[in-house]
């Protein structure tokens, strides 16, 4: 079974800091492109941030540049992202999701959902004093 597990939210105050883990089975995660999204409640769902296979090239949105790190440790078939100085605006549910197949325009694209075929069920993170 191809499956991804999110694990991780919880309450943080703000100036906090969170790490989310995204655990894989099924698959090898190191040879498909990982992203991040996130979706707050009456928002659509955004990305977050994405870590392409091969190269390990990283991307991110522009709120959460300079906050956030994406990393993965294939030895674990596990990526994460790590969220430091954190923001109410932060909170949202968070998912991660998976690319089983090439894109070409991966760079230009990756915070497109439709990249994207396999989805963990999410985890909630809340900012808040």
């Amino acid at each position: 079974q191809v499956q991804l597990v999110e694990s991780g939210g919880g309450l943080v105050q703000p100036r906090g800091s969170l790490r989310l883990s995204c655990a894989a089975s099924g698959f090898t995660l190191a040879y498909h492109a990982i992203g991040w999204f996130r979706q707050a409640p009456g928002k659509e769902r955004e990305g977050v941030s994405a870590i392409r296979r091969s190269d390990g090239n990283t991307y991110y949105a522009d709120s959460v540049k300079g906050r956030f790190t994406i990393s993965r440790d294939n030895s674990k078939n596990t990526v994460y992202l790590q969220m430091n100085s954190l923001k109410p605006e932060d909170t949202a549910v968070y998912y991660c999701a998976t690319q089983t197949w090439y894109s070409a325009t991966y760079d230009y694209n990756w915070a497109r959902e439709g990249l994207y075929d396999y989805w963990g069920q999410g985890t909630q993170v809340t900012v808040s004093s």
